[in-house]
Order: C-alpha cells, then structure tokens, then sequence
C-alpha cells in the first residue's frame, strides 16, 4: 500500500522513510566486502564477525554524517539534517549488522550459510520496502538491489580467496 499523495505523507517519505532505505540499502551492500573477503581468507567466522561488526559501525556513523551534512533541509524540505543523519546512519548501521551476526556461529561452514540466508531475506525485505512505499515492482526492486549484492560479494569472494 502507497502512502497517499498528501503533504503529510510526501514529508514521512522524504524526511523517514527515504533516508532510512539509503542507510538500509548501504549498509546491506558496502558492509558485503569486507565481511566475506575476510570470511573466505582466513576461515574465522570470529576475525570475519569483528570486520562486519567494524564495518557497520563505521559506515552508519559515516552515513550518518554524510546525510547530515549534505542538505540542511531549508531548500529542499527534507526536515532536520540530524533527523535524517540519525536515521540513516542507524539504518546503514542495521543493514550491515545483520548479516554479520551469523559470523558469531564458531563454525565457518554454519556461519556462512546463515550469512547467505540472511542477505537473501535483506535483499528481499529491501524490495519489499520499495514496493510498499514507493510503488516500484517488486522483481525489478529485487533484481536491482541482487545485482549490486553479487557484484560486491564476488568481488569481495575472489579477494578473500586469492589471499587465503
């Protein structure tokens, strides 16, 4: 369901629900690389758990500055930059934690199935929040936002494994 047309609803998707897509969908992507290419190099769900759990920390506080900092909101009526800079960097925050919590599993194999699953269900419920607030399709939603992920985690998965 779209949110309506009203001046309400456009200020909640451009000041809410805009800012915490872009830090979600960051953080579900740039946190791929360093996540796995330490995963697959060295075998250690544990040094791959502190390279996500690093990762997500630095991208949200790195998003949230960047979104802050970018637009005061005056001009352009997307509300308050500390508003929007929070949501983002807890949003990019999020979307890097959660894959990197299966990496808490000791067992690499274990650790890196439930990673996998749940970048699946992230990709999905990414599209998912498009479709419903944006009114994209959800398979084009789900084909854009996977490509990105593949491009990264290959990448990332032939790093990894040429240096392990």
């Amino acid at each position: 369901m779209l949110l309506n047309d009203s001046t309400t609803a456009q200020s909640v998707l451009l000041q809410r629900v805009q800012p915490a897509m872009t830090g979600l969908i960051d953080g579900s992507l740039s946190t791929l690389a360093p996540i796995f290419s330490v995963a697959l190099a060295t075998h250690s769900p544990h040094y791959a758990f502190l390279a996500g759990l690093a990762t997500a920390i630095g991208a949200g506080v790195s998003m949230a500055f960047s979104e802050g900092l970018s637009d005061t909101g005056d001009l352009t009526g997307r509300g308050s930059p500390y508003v929007r800079g929070s949501i983002t960097g807890a949003g990019t925050f999020l979307g890097g934690i959660l894959h990197t919590l299966p990496f808490l599993f000791p067992q690499y194999l274990i650790a890196l199935g439930a990673a996998a699953v749940t970048i699946a269900f992230e990709l999905f419920g990414l599209a998912w929040m498009r479709w419903r607030f944006f009114g994209t399709r959800f398979l084009r939603s789900f084909a854009s936002i996977s490509i990105g992920g593949v491009i990264i985690a290959g990448l990332s998965a032939a790093m990894g494994a040429a240096a392990g």
